[in-house]
C-alpha cells in the first residue's frame, strides 16, 4: 500500500474494530491520537505509540483526519454535539454501522457545523484491518475522499461509491443480504443431505461450485433488470417455480424445514399470477422491490 504516513490521525471509539483501525494507522507510521470513554481500552495503543486525548475536543484538534467508530449514530452525535467540541474545519470519516437515512442526516448535521464528512462501512473483521482483505466503503464528496485516500489506504482496500452519503450503508446491507442468502441456501442443502448421511464437509465443495456458477449469471441478469426486459433465455419463471415446489416437497418428505423455499415460491407465484411466468428469473426484482408482499 502506498499510504501517506505524515498525516496525523485521530480515532474515536476503541472497541475491537476501533482498536484495529488505530493499530493499522500506527503500524503505517501515522501519528495517531485516540479517545474512548473507557480509557483502559487505549492502553495497548498508547504502549505502541498512540497519544490518548483527555477529551473528544482535544482528540479532534490533534488529527487532520478523524475516524469515528462507535456504537451507533446517536452515540456519535452525542459525542460530537457536545458544547466543547468544535467541528468547523475538521474532516470526519464515520465508520459506525447504521442505515442510509442516518448517514444522510448525519452528513447534513456535520456539514452544518463546518465539517467535511464522509460516511463509510467496514466489510471485514478486525483482524483483517490493515490488509488488502479488508474492504472499506466510502461515500460522500469525491474530493474529500481523494484528498485522504493515500492515508486511508493504511486500513485496507478502500473504495469510493459516490456522492450520496447513504451509499456505503446501502452497499453494506446489500452485501449482508448476499452473505446470509448464500449461507442459508447452503444450510438448506446441508440439512437435506444430512438426512442421507452426507456430512457438511462432503457437500461443501459441490455447493461452492454451484454458488460460483450462479455468480457468473449476475452480469447478464443485471442487464435484464436495468433494461426492464426479461426474455427467458435460460428458463422461464414458471419452470423455476415447479423446481421450487420439488424442493419444498423433498424438504417436507425428509423432515427438513421448508420455510425458506416456501417464502421464495410465494414470491414467484405472485409474479406468475401477475403475468410474468414466461419471463426469466430476474423479473422477481419487481417483487423484491415492493415494501410488502402485496
Amino acid at each position: 500500500m502506498n499510504n501517506k504516513t505524515d498525516t496525523p490521525i485521530t480515532v474515536i471509539g476503541l472497541g475491537r474494530m476501533g482498536q484495529a483501525l488505530a493499530g493499522a494507522f500506527l503500524e503505517a507510521g501515522h501519528p495517531t491520537t485516540v479517545w474512548n470513554r473507557t480509557t483502559a481500552k487505549a492502553d495497548q495503543l498508547v504502549a505502541a505509540g498512540a497519544q490518548l486525548a483527555p477529551t473528544v475536543g482535544d482528540a479532534l484538534k490533534a488529527g487532520s483526519l478523524t475516524i469515528i467508530c462507535v456504537t451507533d449514530y446517536p452515540a456519535m452525535r452525542e459525542l460530537l454535539g457536545a458544547s466543547d467540541v468544535a467541528l468547523d474545519g475538521t474532516t470526519l470519516i464515520n465508520l459506525t454501522s447504521g442505515d442510509s437515512t442516518q448517514a444522510r442526516d448525519t452528513a447534513r448535521w456535520a456539514e452544518q457545523r463546518g465539517a467535511h464528512y464522509l460516511d463509510g462501512a467496514i466489510m471485514a473483521i478486525p483482524s483483517a484491518i490493515g490488509t488488502t482483505d479488508a474492504v472499506i466503503l466510502h461515500s460522500g464528496p469525491q474530493a474529500d475522499f481523494e484528498a485522504h485516500k493515500p492515508t486511508l489506504d493504511a486500513l485496507g482496500t478502500v473504495t469510493y461509491l459516490g456522492a450520496d452519503h447513504g451509499l456505503a450503508s446501502l452497499y453494506d446491507v446489500a452485501g449482508l443480504a448476499m452473505m446470509w442468502s448464500i449461507l442459508n441456501a447452503w444450510l438448506q442443502g446441508t440439512a437435506l443431505l444430512r438426512t442421507a448421511g452426507v456430512d457438511a464437509a462432503t457437500y461443501a465443495p459441490f455447493a461452492r461450485q454451484i454458488a460460483a456458477g450462479v455468480a457468473e449469471w449476475l452480469p447478464g441478469y443485471a442487464e435484464q433488470i436495468d433494461s426492464g426486459s426479461y426474455p427467458a433465455e435460460v428458463s422461464a419463471l414458471e419452470t423455476d417455480a415447479r423446481a421450487m415446489a420439488h424442493l419444498i416437497e423433498e424438504s417436507e418428505a425428509v423432515g427438513v424445514n421448508a420455510e425458506l423455499p416456501k417464502l421464495i415460491k410465494a414470491m414467484a407465484d405472485r409474479s406468475i399470477a401477475a403475468g410474468h411466468g414466461g419471463e426469466q428469473y430476474p423479473v422477481l426484482i419487481e417483487e423484491f422491490g415492493k415494501p410488502r408482499g402485496d
